[in-house]
């Protein structure tokens, strides 16, 4: 880590926001699953269990979408502690429930601060780090997510033992544990360097700069530069900048803006978070039988996950994002076409009395089915997890980077919510069905970030405007931006002669 040490370090803090969506994601997939919650809130069916997982992700869609203007004016800093704030409410309301009305309002309310963190912490790491580390700091937010999950599971799985309402109660009254430890630890991390220069603080941020970059010398050379880029790329989009959301569709910004919607929404599009809410119900359906069964299978889809993701914060910022997310597309779809084939070839569909369906699987087949889920997994961690985070939040501008990213943030979690409020239904309804539409969709996906998304890897922040300057076929685009690199090497090598 050396001289980046600060930055991993702030990073690493701030993606706590993360673990807050992670472990309600996976608190909820067991839970729907336990008997006293059934029993506690009269056995919701398909429709109303989608109500309630989506919720969530309702109170995201809004939450996301205020916190571009939040985070601009009362900094990114501030913003993610007034999340913790309205998370930690939105827990309490849900651990106190009374009726399936509070939990519904307690999972909105809960959403409302998670929407805000989604958009904030990717911004607040991207804006902190430096170029070529940038893709491993913003992965942390999705590696907290796995985490999130993993103890999530684990603490339901324990807690299913427990022959009284706490089984339930007592997981998601843990949620306020992690949103209290962010807010106490934000207080002490710096602010974004670049949101101090565009709020007219250069001494500031020149301070935080030294603390990130060079442990603490203001003074240091790389630090002195790095400054003087910032406020000549702030400078120069206040010329030109109209603070608005209108700006967005604007040329040349509304393409990056497409774009960010785009990865955005195929990240959900994948179908990842139906398997995390669903997962414990699709095991039983392929024939895993009991409730401790299929909540085991989901804690080591968990593990899994958590460790799948490794690889890509490792290795991100080498690997590239193109290259990435296209390998990630092809292991989800061929992932997802095996089962499909698998379980509609031997399927015999039997709906049971309490509205469950059971498809009469083969062993192998049942087995087969669980270990395309954790291929699926594994291919979606390596990929689509950090990088749906990673590149909306590094294509912008400065003046418009927390407007841009609260409309790409709010896709990711509309297309979340829709597929929370359908998915329970489907996996009754046509079972094999989804898994061949969510097949179609990866394949689909390959040739659209292929065609379409110039690559990021290792550009400064102020290095977007020249990427995406060029044309909208990013695979036709790579000669121009060869040409840019050529000539800026040659700048340098000029420079450094010159200085000797």
């Amino acid at each position: 880590m050396g001289r980046n040490s600060q930055a991993y370090f702030v990073g690493s803090v701030s993606a706590l926001g993360g673990f807050l969506f992670g472990f309600d994601t996976g608190l909820m997939s067991s839970i729907l699953e336990m008997t006293y919650w059934q029993d506690y809130f009269n056995h919701p069916g398909s429709v109303g269990v989608g109500v309630i997982t989506s919720m969530l992700t309702a109170g995201c869609f809004v939450g996301s979408l205020f916190a571009g203007y939040l985070a601009d004016k009362f900094s990114r800093k501030r913003t993610i502690m007034v999340a913790c704030v309205v998370f930690t409410l939105g827990a309490a309301i849900q651990c106190g429930s009374r009726n399936r009305a509070m939990l519904i309002a307690g999972r909105f309310v809960a959403g409302l601060g998670v929407g805000v963190l989604s958009m904030t912490v990717p911004i607040f790491q991207s804006e902190i780090s430096p170029p070529h580390i940038r893709g491993r700091l913003v992965s942390l937010q999705q590696w907290a997510i796995t985490w999130g999950l993993l103890v999530a599971f684990w603490i339901d799985y324990g807690c299913h033992f427990i022959k009284s309402d706490a089984s339930w109660r007592v997981p998601i009254g843990i949620q306020i544990v992690p949103a209290a430890i962010l807010f106490t630890a934000m207080i002490f991390m710096p602010y974004s360097p670049r949101w101090l220069i565009d709020h007219d603080q250069p001494d500031k941020a020149q301070q935080v700069l030294g603390r990130l970059r060079a442990n603490g010398d203001a003074s240091a050379p790389e630090v002195l530069e790095e400054l003087e880029e910032i406020k000549e790329a702030v400078r120069i989009e206040r010329e030109t900048a109209v603070r608005s959301y209108f700006e967005l569709m604007r040329y040349p910004i509304r393409r990056r803006v497409f774009l960010g919607v785009l990865i955005q929404a195929l990240q959900q599009l994948t179908g990842i978070n139906v398997i995390m809410y669903f997962a414990p119900s699709i095991f039983k359906q392929s024939g895993l039988s009991g409730n401790n069964a299929s909540l085991l299978a989901q804690g080591i889809n968990g593990v899994i996950n958590m460790l799948a993701t490794i690889p890509a914060i490792l290795f991100i910022d080498r690997w590239g994002r193109r290259k990435t997310v296209m390998i990630g597309s092809l292991g989800c779809a061929i992932t997802y076409f095996i089962q499909a084939v698998a379980t509609g070839a031997t399927q015999h569909k039997e709906k049971l009395s309490d509205g469950s369906v059971d498809l009469h699987l083969p062993k192998g087949v049942s087995y087969l089915v669980i270990v395309m889920v954790y291929l699926f997994v594994i291919s979606f961690a390596m990929s689509w997890g950090p990088i749906g985070w990673i590149y909306p939040s590094e294509i912008f501008p400065m003046h418009i980077r927390s407007k841009a990213n609260s409309i790409t943030t709010a896709s990711n979690w509309l297309f979340n919510f829709v597929i929370g409020l359908v998915a329970p239904i489907l996996i009754k309804k046509i079972t094999w069905g989804l898994d061949l539409i969510f097949a179609i969709i990866m394949f689909a996906s390959i040739g659209i970030v292929y065609l379409f998304y110039p690559e990021t890897k290792n550009r400064s922040l102020e290095d977007m405007e020249i990427i995406f300057t060029g044309s909208v076929w990013a695979h036709k685009d790579k000669k121009r931006i060869e040409e840019y690199d050529n000539a800026q090497a040659h700048h340098l090598a000029s420079k450094e002669e010159a200085s000797v």
